[in-house]
């Protein structure tokens, strides 16, 4: 694991560096923009001033082409203009210059002077430089004018530096918003600051795994809620890990005080988890002593275990689903069903139960059913010693001879229902699989079962009152789910009594399953018989039954066929009188 250490002494706080960051690229910003305005302005000036002394340049280049003395010419212009120190400058094409009011003896070839060089070349120009000639700083500007140069000049006195001063209003207004974005600034990287240090005063409590009391506000901004949302989901999160270890502490004792063993290894087989039961039971297969739960998995009783683990695990074209493995050991003296669930990532866990008692209990149950079969065989003598005598008496009165057959044929019918409906059971029993499934309509199934009792209903004056909304329809088989509600009719035709009402509510759906109600308001039963109806073979009124003509499975049919289809089911008499059958299916099978 990478270590990652944290400094933070003489660490400057985050939101110190962000205000100076953002403060100092404001303050280059600001200085590059008064640099950039300043000579902007400068320039200005320049060119202002410059346009002002071209005009001289061109009024006095008309002047003195109007006029034959120049001295008297130019002595009224400088009369006319406020500059009276303007120094004028005439230079012919060679260089030498004809008039100068300020020197007008001779002076030095003017042609390497900036301004006139300028001129020479763009028509204009102009320069602010000290003279050679008279050793004062001079603003100059010139034009070329009919091949002559004419040029102005202003000493740089204090009317010149006035021209060419810069209007601070941009400094001061950029000082000013620069003292509005330091206030605001501050303001922004403070309320930032204090929000960063609170979580990060949070992340310490988080980091000791202390319980946090202290109730945290932060600023209400987008800093602030997303702040607020990190606290509020690690207080679920905290509250979710509370709760989960506190499941995971019960789902481990549910493993140690299971009634089967039970194992959890990783992809690599190694042990992560198992109970007492898990050790003593694989040492009960294996022939050897068995220490450890990673051996359990190498004994030669696993071997299938051991196969459909390794296949499946490499098994490119497998699909992200569980995959489960169960397996039958038969060794000194018990039955064990191992089961193997191997999960996506691989890992995968073993539980072996102890079904010697369930194998012994089927066994039973089979056997059972056996020794009734075989106790039909005195009913079909019967039925076979009343047809001998028929045939055997030729002259048997007519009488006589309609009674015995009527005989034989009430018990042939009573000995059909019987093994069709331990057939039935055997099938639930051994051979569930096989039932085939479609979609069933429960109101279309009712209205065929109220067609086949009518006679019954009619004879017994019962009346049906059927209560579906929705007009629920199940995915599952049609014979047993006729079977559960013709055996709840039949039950009720046979022993509710006479004048009854039945009643089939299905008063509740859920996305999985149908909650019906099957009732009537016959006589009932005594309480002492509720939680027994339901077994094989089981009856109220023995005589009674035995009369009616039931074979006494058919509230065991019910029951299995209801727990085919994934439900529950439950008796009671009603505070009013009558049996109410409670009872679910699902869905879907």
């Amino acid at each position: 694991m990478v270590q990652i250490e944290k400094t933070t002494d003489n660490r400057i706080p985050f939101s110190q560096r962000l205000f100076w960051s953002v403060f100092s690229m404001f303050l280059g910003f600001t200085f590059c923009f008064l640099l950039f305005q300043f000579q902007r302005e400068k320039e200005f000036s320049q060119d202002k001033l410059n346009k002002v002394l071209e005009n001289y340049n061109y009024q006095i280049y008309q002047r003195t082409h109007q006029s034959a003395n120049i001295d008297s010419t130019l002595a009224q212009f400088l009369t006319e203009i406020p500059q009276k120190e303007l120094r004028i400058t005439i230079i012919d094409p060679t260089g030498l210059v004809v008039f100068d009011n300020i020197h007008p003896e001779e002076l030095n070839n003017h042609n390497n002077r900036s301004e006139v060089k300028s001129a020479r070349i763009n028509n204009k120009g102009f320069a602010i430089r000290k003279s050679t000639t008279t050793g004062l700083r001079y603003f100059y500007s010139a034009n070329l004018i009919d091949n002559y140069i004419y040029r102005s000049a202003l000493p740089y006195d204090t009317y010149v530096k006035s021209e060419l001063s810069i209007d601070k209003d941009f400094i001061y207004f950029m000082i000013l918003m620069t003292t509005i974005f330091f206030i605001v600034l501050s303001r922004f990287t403070f309320s930032i600051g204090r929000t960063i240090s609170k979580l990060r005063n949070f992340a310490h409590v988080m980091e000791k795994d202390r319980v946090v009391e202290t109730a945290y506000t932060f600023s209400n901004d987008e800093l602030g809620d997303i702040s607020q949302n990190i606290v509020t989901l690690y207080h679920k999160q905290q509250i979710a890990k509370d709760a989960l270890s506190m499941e995971r502490e019960k789902l481990i004792k549910h493993f140690q005080y299971s009634k089967e063993g039970f194992a959890m290894f990783s992809g690599e087989g190694k042990e992560t988890l198992s109970n007492i039961l898990f050790n003593q039971y694989i040492n009960v297969i294996s022939d050897k002593q068995i220490k450890n739960a990673e051996e359990a998995i190498s004994i030669p009783e696993m071997e299938p275990i051991r196969s459909f683990l390794r296949r499946s695990m490499v098994d490119p074209n497998r699909k992200r689903k569980v995959l489960r493995e169960s397996l039958t050991v038969d060794k000194n003296g018990k039955i064990f069903l191992i089961e193997c669930i191997l999960f996506l990532d691989n890992s995968y866990e073993l539980s072996i139960s102890d079904i010697s008692r369930q194998e012994e209990e089927s066994r039973m149950k089979r056997q059972l059913t056996q020794n009734v079969a075989h106790e039909l065989k005195t009913p079909v003598s019967s039925i076979q010693g009343y047809l001998e005598t028929i045939i055997a008496n030729p002259n048997l009165a007519p009488e006589k001879r309609q009674f015995f057959i009527e005989r034989c044929y009430s018990q042939s019918t009573r000995l059909t229902g019987l093994l069709r409906d331990i057939s039935v059971l055997n099938r639930l029993d051994e051979a569930s699989d096989m039932f085939d499934l479609s979609e069933i309509s429960i109101k279309r199934l009712l209205g065929e079962i109220q067609k086949e009792c009518s006679k019954e209903l009619a004879e017994k004056r019962i009346e049906t009152n059927i209560i579906l909304p929705g007009n629920p329809v199940i995915y599952g088989n049609y014979s047993l789910l006729y079977s559960i509600f013709r055996n709840l009719y039949d039950n009720a035709i046979a022993y509710a009594g006479e004048g009854i009402t039945i009643t089939v509510n299905c008063y509740k759906e859920d996305p999985k399953y149908y909650y019906f109600s099957f009732a009537d308001n016959g006589i009932g039963i005594s309480e002492e018989h509720i939680n027994r109806i339901f077994e094989r073979f089981y009856r109220v009124d023995k005589g009674r039954s035995r009369k009616v003509g039931g074979t006494g499975l058919g509230l065991s049919i019910v029951k299995n066929g209801v727990n085919f289809h994934k439900g529950q089911i439950l008796a009671k008499n009603r505070p009013e009188g009558g049996l109410e059958f409670l009872f679910t299916l699902k869905k879907r099978v």
